[in-house]
């Protein structure tokens, strides 16, 4: 029997989640409450709709010569995908069945390591890993949880040896200072099996989906982080080994 998944919505030529053309399937649901989250109307677990993974197996295989041909796959994002283990793992082993590069998005709020996450992660053959921010202090301020889970999770995915990018969000006076790049770079210095980081500069496209919906949009004054201010964190990131993108 097909596992049944609740969604937000899909994209069939994504380019920007994980390598070459991809098929990304936006879970419903997030645990996180990000500040400067654009899918805000993905956090209610119980909106969305309902599909089974041989649902979104015939939409995917529609697309299977572009995203072969791009070296793309499919991608599982949100909202946050890690909340419906289930429906990812047999989502990936169904694609990869076929041939098809998988690609895990995830913020890391992992509440247990259980047999189902090393199953998901089996299945991943890449996994997308926001770290949003090392200190605790503006990690919680930011995004309204503590950070232990994500970290205890990046430290898992080191011990698994699993093919890992970071994700960084630069949002101007919270994660766009010298001591918020130091400590991701310390944090990600000795992981192997991380292949890049990267960067992406705060936007606020996503602040019309807070108002549309009745709530304020605390970011309404930040404005993107200038070159410069990218520039700079990029050069300190990279002074720990690893390679950096924006």
């Amino acid at each position: 029997m097909s596992v049944i998944g609740r969604i937000h919505s899909f994209e069939s030529c994504g380019t920007v989640d994980g390598p070459g053309i991809r098929f990304i399937v936006f879970m419903q649901g997030c645990l996180m409450r990000c500040k400067y989250c654009h899918n805000r109307d993905t956090w209610d677990l119980d909106d969305g709709r309902e599909v089974s993974v041989d649902e979104i197996m015939k939409e995917v295989v529609t697309y299977r010569h572009f995203i072969r041909a791009s070296g793309g796959g499919v991608t599982a994002s949100g909202g946050e995908a890690m909340l419906q283990p289930e429906f990812v793992r047999d989502f990936f082993r169904a694609a990869q069945a076929e041939g098809i590069h998988t690609c895990l998005d995830t913020n890391g709020y992992i509440r247990k390591h259980t047999d189902i996450i090393d199953e998901v992660l089996d299945a991943s053959d890449l996994v997308m890993l926001d770290l949003k921010q090392i200190n605790d202090e503006i990690h919680q301020n930011l995004i309204g949880v503590p950070n232990k889970r994500v970290l205890d999770f990046a430290r898992y995915l080191h011990q698994r040896g699993q093919k890992t990018w970071i994700r960084y969000v630069v949002v101007p006076g919270y994660t766009d200072d010298e001591d918020s790049a130091r400590r991701l770079g310390e944090f990600i210095k000795d992981m192997d099996n991380i292949e890049k980081i990267e960067m992406l500069p705060y936007h606020q496209l996503g602040e019309h989906k807070w108002e549309a919906m009745g709530y304020e949009y605390e970011l309404k004054d930040v404005g993107p982080p200038k070159k410069e201010t990218m520039d700079m964190l990029k050069g300190i990131l990279e002074e720990y080994g690893h390679k950096v993108m924006y």
